[in-house]
């Protein structure tokens, strides 16, 4: 581990990206080279690159909430694209850097489906990448998100869902779109496993910055977030957290209980993990169809000793609402839905607790 701020050069050694550098394919000093150029190219489009956010002390916010927990919050509003997710695709970019650097066909357009912050991110990135960008977001999308997205010259497609089609249609297009010959550069380890890469980055900072935690409280869309941070800090009890109008993961975990027999479910996914009905939330940004990398994370819930949690949409109104009178950060309903979870099931005894407040919160700006 190195000094630097950048957490794609602080903890580069413990990328998956790094291993060609392991193996002896490529030198340190290449990788940096590719790091650094690239956080120089995000830095030309966003005002500045990666460096490590800040965590926040919670004791007011919990005090004030009636939880008797030490609070940690880690705080990525003001990261690159207004949220961690451009964590997750520096890590796929890196990835797709250093493969073609070794030779691979360089992927000529890319692909997202997303109904926010996730395409921001990509946006920015496609932008330092200088890659085409398609986005396929839903016809409710943020006007503030789509503008940006313009600006950044990301090709939108708005999906609507049509009638006798199961699932996200902004994933159906954008899995068409793959189909066709795309490349995926997307959030969702499912589609692209580099994501986890970049995500584990988040969970190294908290760790270095907090110490041991007792257990961590995450929001789940499509669940590569709290996979990522959970297999960063494994000592950490994990809870992810959904919102009870869309909550897939808890679903399936239920369908697996009390065995929990992963292989199984490996052999027979859609027996667990199937779409949604109607999705509806305050929290927006977690209204996945599907948890797409829930085999992973359920895994990691059930090695954690942790479970799922289900918030009731007062929980999720009330983290949102609480986030934003007792503490400073900007946070979004979706980047604050992991407090509602703690709201929720608060655990039985005294313990440090980590929330991440992800998305920052664009209707307030």
């Amino acid at each position: 581990m190195s000094d630097s701020l950048n957490p794609f050069l602080r903890y580069r050694d413990r990328l998956d990206s790094y291993e060609a550098v392991r193996r002896g394919e490529m030198t340190d000093e290449r990788f940096v080279e590719i790091v650094s150029g690239l956080d120089a190219a995000v830095a030309r489009v966003e005002g500045h690159g990666f460096v490590e956010t800040p965590i926040v002390d919670g004791s007011v916010l919990a005090a004030e909430a009636g939880l008797d927990v030490d609070l940690v919050i880690k705080a990525e509003p003001h990261n690159v694209g207004g949220s961690h997710k451009a964590r997750h695709l520096m890590g796929v970019a890196i990835q797709m850097l250093v493969d073609e650097d070794l030779g691979a066909q360089p992927a000529e357009r890319l692909s997202i489906a997303s109904c926010g912050n996730a395409a921001m991110g990509a946006g920015v990135i496609a932008r330092a990448l200088d890659r085409p960008l398609d986005v396929f977001v839903p016809v409710w999308a943020d006007e503030v998100v789509v503008s940006r997205l313009d600006e950044l010259g990301a090709s939108i497609t708005r999906c609507e869902r049509r009638e006798g089609e199961s699932g996200d249609p902004c994933y159906l297009r954008f899995s068409e779109s793959v189909a066709a010959g795309s490349s995926a550069f997307s959030v969702q380890g499912s589609d692209t496993p580099a994501t986890f890469d970049g995500g584990r980055t988040l969970g190294w900072e908290l760790l270095d910055q907090a110490g041991h935690l007792d257990a961590l409280y995450i929001q789940v869309g499509g669940g590569a977030l709290a996979t990522a941070v959970s297999r960063a800090m494994p000592d950490a009890r994990l809870h992810p957290v959904q919102a009870e109008g869309c909550a897939p993961l808890r679903r399936a975990w239920d369908l697996l209980a009390p065995d929990f027999d992963f292989e199984t479910a490996a052999a027979n996914p859609t027996d667990y993990m199937f779409p949604w009905e109607s999705p509806d939330s305050f929290a927006t940004g977690i209204l996945d169809d599907i948890t797409y990398d829930w085999l992973p994370l359920l895994q990691r819930t059930r090695e954690s000793g942790g479970e799922p949690i289900v918030a009731s949409e007062w929980a999720i109104v009330r983290a949102y609402d609480m986030a934003h009178e007792f503490t400073d950060v900007p946070v979004c309903a979706t980047g604050a839905a992991g407090f509602g979870g703690l709201l929720e099931a608060p655990p039985s005894e005294r313990e440090r607790v980590g929330v991440l407040f992800t998305g920052i919160d664009r209707a307030a700006e």
